[in-house]
């Protein structure tokens, strides 16, 4: 098995080599998915945050109000740090048993927002970052994503920059231009991949 830590900064695209590498056969651990999952309705996690943060915190049908959330803990690193507390145990959790369940030649590829934000380059073989310039990340926030402009600089402002996450790659694919330049870029770091996780390597 080869584990592939895989980051960038918001609009990068990550997304899409996420979607390009499952495409050829890789098995996707979403920490942001997860993350959703290990809060829902009826979960121990979201049971956790209610009892941190209280019932505020909840939409009419029982669901967590991610918004009113983010607004609490936006901005205040204490309340941050306990949230992480609560959620990040519980994705850390779950992505060990989606990963124990993956073949032993398995390349497993999770997708991880803030890798290096959180010091977590260790945890894998490989970390690959996806890299847009600011300018880029700034254009698909605000012109694919209906973002207001300064909302898309905060949220790129709160993340690592370009220069730490460059820092911190072992592969860097550069996805400043369209989506026809993307996709050669991925299909030839999957088949270096591929031969290494076949070498158990």
């Amino acid at each position: 098995m080869l584990k592939l830590g895989l980051t960038g900064g918001i609009g990068a695209g990550k997304s899409e080599v996420s979607r390009l590498l499952t495409g050829y056969g890789a098995v996707l651990i979403d920490s942001d998915r997860i993350a959703r999952e290990v809060v829902e309705p009826g979960t121990p996690g979201l049971g956790a945050v209610v009892a941190e943060f209280g019932p505020q915190v909840l939409t009419a049908d029982g669901g967590l109000d991610r918004a009113g959330l983010g607004a609490i803990v936006f901005g205040d690193q204490e309340r941050l740090r306990a949230l992480n507390a609560i959620v990040h145990p519980l994705v850390r959790a779950r992505s060990a048993e989606l990963e124990a369940a993956a073949g032993p030649d398995s390349v497993v590829v999770h997708d991880v927002p803030l890798l290096v934000e959180n010091g977590m380059t260790g945890l894998y073989d490989l970390v690959v970052v996806v890299d847009a310039s600011p300018e880029t990340q700034l254009d698909r926030l605000s012109r694919l994503r209906g973002m207001p402009e300064r909302e898309a600089r905060d949220r790129m402002a709160a993340q690592a920059n370009r220069e730490q996450r460059r820092a911190a790659a072992d592969v860097v694919i550069d996805n400043d231009g369209p989506l026809e330049e993307l996709e050669p870029q991925v299909r030839a770091v999957w088949e270096r991949l591929a031969e290494r996780a076949a070498a158990g390597r």
